[in-house]
């Protein structure tokens, strides 16, 4: 797998998804500006990348703060949370990795300076290896819910691009491919911005796991024609009653799910369950650029000029509409959450 987010020769390299599928192109980030950016502008997209990038971007950020003690050093880098913070609203994996990252400075106040930038660094690499550990065992959860022969629909991109590697929805698809299922993918095509197509569909065909890219509006007739066995996506957000912020269409898979008796999972780690958030109502829902709607990669028009664009990024399906969450601590009905993450 192609390394989505590295530190490299001091600098946060990032898999250029804006590039994909047809060029190959790596963005070495010596400031957090250029890590801000690279998020704002889908460089680099995914919950848990997101999350592990915005750590590794205080961390750089952090390198650069001339200071000499902890008064003058800590409020350099709370600027620089905020700023990353302010980069996309919806995904809470960005605002869980921040936080961790402004505790451990608030644990090091008794450090010198120099220190406490080497453990901002060493930090922000835990987040990363723990991402990968965590995708591994929420893969080898969730495989257990997909029989040998099974057509498997995704939506968006949920894979080693989605994370610092293997995947959360395709992290489940990828582990039962290793246990040697012999399991078929249909990947909607994910429009405005075509993750699924230029994303999934490339992911999956580097592993060899064999792939049928579709548009969006061709599930529903292929789950009446009975060539779709279950769904797996993944989260942006999950509330506290279950309900699950999405990349924008996953709504309209679940209720078409739903329809034709077909199981809907959600896999997602513990970072993006969101206890504070009580329901869908109550997560913000990013609203992006109309060019992403009117014109394919900002160029080649497909719409008439000045036509009025509707583009949240994101929609919410109800915790009713979902089978279960599968996350790196085991299998969930959506209604279980807050009992079974509010100690934690």
């Amino acid at each position: 797998m192609v390394p989505t987010v590295e530190w490299k020769d001091g600098a946060v390299r990032l898999l250029d998804q804006s590039r994909l599928p047809g060029t190959v192109e790596f963005l070495d980030c010596r400031d957090y500006q250029t890590v801000a950016e690279a998020i704002r502008t889908l460089k680099v997209r995914g919950a848990p990348a997101i999350g592990v990038t915005a750590a590794m971007g205080v961390a750089l950020g952090a390198q650069s703060i001339n200071a000499m003690n902890y008064s003058s050093f800590a409020p350099a880098v709370i600027k620089i949370c905020d700023e990353l913070a302010a980069t996309r609203p919806t995904a809470v994996n960005l605002f869980w990795a921040i936080e961790r990252m402004r505790r451990k400075l608030e644990s090091l106040q008794a450090q010198p300076v120099s220190a406490i930038k080497q453990a901002l660094l060493k930090e922000s690499q835990a987040v990363l290896e723990e991402d990968i550990d965590l995708c591994k065992t929420m893969g080898r959860h969730g495989a257990n819910l997909i029989s040998d022969g099974e057509t498997i629909l995704t939506h968006c991109n949920a894979g080693s691009l989605a994370t610092a590697g293997y995947g959360t929805a395709l992290g489940v698809i990828r582990s039962a491919w290793e246990q040697g299922k012999k399991i078929n993918v249909i990947a909607d095509e994910t429009r405005p911005v075509l993750q699924g197509s230029r994303l999934t569909a490339w992911e999956l065909m580097q592993d060899q796991i064999p792939v049928t890219l579709i548009t969006d509006n061709m599930a529903g007739s292929l789950m009446r024609q009975g060539k779709i066995h279950l769904c797996i996506v993944g989260a942006d957000r999950i509330a506290a009653n279950g309900d699950v912020a999405n990349k924008i269409g996953t709504y309209s898979v679940a209720v078409l799910a739903k329809a034709h008796n077909i199981p809907f999972y959600v896999a997602a780690p513990y970072s993006t369950i969101d206890l504070k958030t009580k329901s869908g109502a109550d997560i913000p829902i990013e609203q992006r650029n109309p060019l992403e709607v009117t014109t394919i990669h900002g160029s080649h028009p497909v719409a008439p000029l000045n036509v009025a664009v509707y583009n949240p990024a994101f929609d919410v399906t109800p915790a009713e509409l979902i089978t279960a969450i599968i996350t790196e601590r085991g299998v969930f009905q959506p209604g279980e959450l807050s009992v079974q993450f509010q100690s934690t």
